[in-house]
């Protein structure tokens, strides 16, 4: 392997007991209980966490009634028929408008990732007057999260991962990914590898990040209050530069062409 994941047999589980964050939370501190309660850390581990308790701690989240929606928003709003104030605050979180149609909103964010409502969401907040958006550095804030846990690790190796759910072009539901990552590259590049035909791959570079954030949401579910989960069992070659390795470059996106 050039560079990525090697496993034989791969666990997950998600982290019970997990509280509900607040404005300033230590996040470090205040998951470390529950996951000595899940039975602690290994080398090699690797946390994936909701991007939803890291907003809600690092105060990524706004109350619609505050919100002013301008000209921009209000007309956009009626095309793609939603609430001008929360169109207000997905302009706000965006570069530029990608696609708009009605009960449709996708947007390329200020980190470069390209998703339905630059992340902005009223699930799990308190109710629809409320929304959270991104983490302004997801990877910081999971570099953050990894200093904090080091130590349950003997120094590590450890991986630390901020997901969210996202849509997929020519695919129906949402798949969760990573938006942030620490101490684990996001991709497995096997080009230059020989097959066992003797072929040498020359395009096979797996995102092998999104594959692991899409196992720790079957145990986190939607609504089920695990924010948390473990992934134990995989090891990695490198800690990769966070999660924008994952994003194509505009220059090689036929569709965004």
């Amino acid at each position: 392997m050039i560079s990525g994941f090697t496993a034989d047999r791969v666990e997950c589980w998600a982290v019970e007991g997990v509280g509900e964050a607040h404005l300033g939370d230590d996040l470090g501190s205040m998951l470390r209980p529950a996951l000595e309660a899940a039975g602690g850390l290994r080398p090699w581990d690797i946390v994936v966490v909701t991007h939803k308790i890291v907003s809600k701690a690092e105060g990524r989240v706004v109350p619609l009634e505050e919100v002013r929606p301008g000209a921009e928003a209000r007309a956009l709003a009626a095309r793609v028929q939603a609430d001008p104030r929360l169109v207000e605050v997905i302009l706000g979180e965006s570069r530029r408008v990608v696609r708009a149609g009605p009960g449709v909103l996708v947007t390329e964010t200020r980190h470069g990732l390209v998703c339905a409502n630059a992340g902005v969401d009223r699930s799990n907040v308190g109710g629809g007057e409320v929304v959270t958006c991104l983490p302004v550095d997801p990877d910081g804030s999971a570099a953050r999260l990894r200093r904090a846990w080091l130590p349950l690790v003997g120094a590590g190796p450890l991986g630390v991962m901020i997901c969210d759910t996202f849509g997929r072009p020519f695919r129906e539901g949402g798949v969760n990914v990573a938006v942030g990552l620490a101490g684990l590259p996001g991709l497995s590049d096997h080009r230059g590898i020989v097959d066992p035909h003797g072929y040498t791959l020359r395009a096979s570079t797996l995102a092998s990040a999104d594959e692991i954030a899409g196992l720790a949401e079957l145990v986190m579910g939607k609504v089920a209050g695990r924010p948390v989960a473990v992934v134990r069992g995989l090891r990695w070659h490198g800690q990769g530069r966070g999660a924008s390795e994952l994003q194509r470059e505009a220059g090689r996106d036929l569709f965004r062409q």
